[in-house]
């Protein structure tokens, strides 16, 4: 009994071994990953990029405030907070800037005022709109908004600070002259008085027309050149 036993293992054994290359290679053949699924599978899988660094990224990123060219405002200050605006007035007797220095006609303050940039852009907005008809006509601004105006909040207390920026702007004194219009083209009368007239309609000021032949003006006084005293004959 015991040796029919062992025959049995021994056949058992025998077929075993005899059926094991053949056993091998299918189980190989069933449990290997396929290839051309692999590469599906890998070319359907999103691929997972770096993130981009902020030395890739655009340089307008970098930059916190930017300055358009359509906007008046310094390129750069010594201080970022300045004191409070106070309307000028001229006491010397100085008449610089009363008369038009760069073109033929001029747009002339009747009153002290604060300027801002808004206002500034806005009426030179409307200038140029009106002349851009005249191929050549040119637009000078003689003021420039370079003080920083502070702003702080309603029913704020006094005290803790002089506040956050809020606009630019500039102080004119009575008898300026802010915008001229001029260039190498002739510009008729009746247009350069209309488009001064439409640009004096965005400041909050009296403005008044001038030319270049226009008297300087001291406050509400214009001064104009005194006569030549002519010699009467002498009656014998």
């Amino acid at each position: 009994m015991f040796s029919s036993i062992t025959a049995s293992f021994a056949r058992l054994g025998l077929s075993s071994t005899a059926r094991s290359p053949a056993t091998t290679q299918g189980s190989a053949h069933l449990f290997a990953p396929s290839t051309r699924s692999l590469h599906l599978a890998s070319s359907s899988r999103p691929s997972l990029r770096p993130a981009a660094t902020p030395s890739a990224l655009s340089p307008s990123s970098h930059l916190g405030a930017v300055r358009h060219r359509s906007q008046l405002a310094p390129r750069r200050t010594k201080y970022r907070k300045a004191h409070k605006i106070r309307l000028p007035f001229n006491t010397g007797g100085s008449l610089k800037g009363t008369t038009v220095q760069e073109g033929v006609y001029g747009l002339r303050l009747l009153a002290p005022a604060k300027l801002t940039a808004k206002q500034l852009v806005a009426a030179e907005t409307a200038l140029k709109r009106k002349l851009k008809v005249i191929k050549g006509a040119q637009v000078f601004l003689r003021v420039f908004p370079d003080v920083p105006v502070c702003v702080k909040g309603n029913e704020t207390r006094m005290g803790k600070g002089k506040g956050a920026f809020e606009y630019w702007a500039c102080s004119a004194s009575m008898g300026k002259v802010i915008f001229e219009i001029g260039g190498p083209v002739e510009i008729r009368l009746e247009v350069a008085k209309e488009a001064l007239r439409l640009a004096s309609a965005k400041l909050p000021v009296p403005t008044e027309f001038v030319t270049a032949a226009s008297a300087p003006r001291l406050g509400n006084k214009v001064l104009t050149a005194p006569e030549a005293a002519v010699e009467q004959p002498v009656s014998a």
